[in-house]
């Protein structure tokens, strides 16, 4: 989450509009902005830890309003660097600053420069993710419809360590869908599980079990994920300790 002037922030799925809004407010500060900011705007959304994705670059218009705290700008959106958009990702150096020159962002490495197309996403039954590729998807913009897939539902998921074929079975039930459950692994690792917690994620790869709708109750899906550690024979060859 980005913020400036108490204001509310924006984040890696924020909509154009709200970027633009946004970015369309500065301070009247002139130590935090300049009082005499350039023509061409480069904004950049954030996308967790050290990396920042491009967004657009923007024309200013000039000034159309000033009320002492903030100012109000007039930005278009421009042609240029269009072929970059949301594919170019820099290491944004700075965390805490929102806003630098073009002369520090001109140090600031390439992470990676991604197809923007988005992915489709490929189904329930279909998805399975190694270790990069849940990261990804937990990140990326062009994995915005596997996010609102995984939110959806709760259900039984598998990971294998690849390593040696272990299962660990799991469940997202309650108030935890399967995306923000796996979201703890992209983030962690482990996911707060003991049984994975001094095992490499980098050889992990998860897939789905079986969904429910979030309305299920919760012996439902505890039954389901029993059943599964039974059948995969998860607690007694692999990383199930109950």
């Amino acid at each position: 989450m980005s913020t400036k002037n108490g204001t509310v922030g924006i984040h890696g799925d924020s909509s154009d509009v709200e970027i633009l809004a946004y970015t369309s407010v500065q301070s009247a500060n002139t130590r935090t902005f300049p009082a005499a900011p350039p023509r061409v705007w480069i904004v950049f959304r954030p996308e967790g830890g050290d990396r920042a994705r491009l967004w657009s670059v923007l024309v200013n218009n000039g000034e159309t309003a000033h009320d002492g705290l903030l100012r109000t700008f007039h930005l278009e959106p421009s042609e240029l660097m269009s072929d970059l958009r949301n594919r170019l990702v820099i290491q944004w150096r700075s965390p805490r600053t929102w806003r630098i020159n073009a002369t520090t962002a001109a140090a600031y490495p390439v992470m990676e420069i991604a197809d923007a197309e988005p992915v489709r996403f490929p189904g329930f039954d279909a998805l399975t993710l190694d270790y990069p590729q849940l990261q990804a998807v937990i990140r990326e913009h062009r994995y915005a419809a596997w996010r609102t897939a995984l939110s959806s539902v709760i259900g039984v998921y598998l990971i294998t360590d690849t390593r040696d074929g272990r299962h660990y079975v799991g469940k997202a039930d309650g108030a935890e869908n399967i995306l923000q459950r796996w979201a703890a692994y992209a983030t962690k690792g482990h996911g707060g599980n003991v049984e994975l917690r001094n095992l490499d994620p980098a050889s992990f790869r998860l897939s789905v079990l079986r969904v429910f709708d979030p309305a299920t109750p919760t012996r439902e899906i505890d039954a389901a994920e029993s059943h599964y550690k039974y059948a995969l024979d998860s607690r007694r060859y692999g990383l199930n300790r109950n």
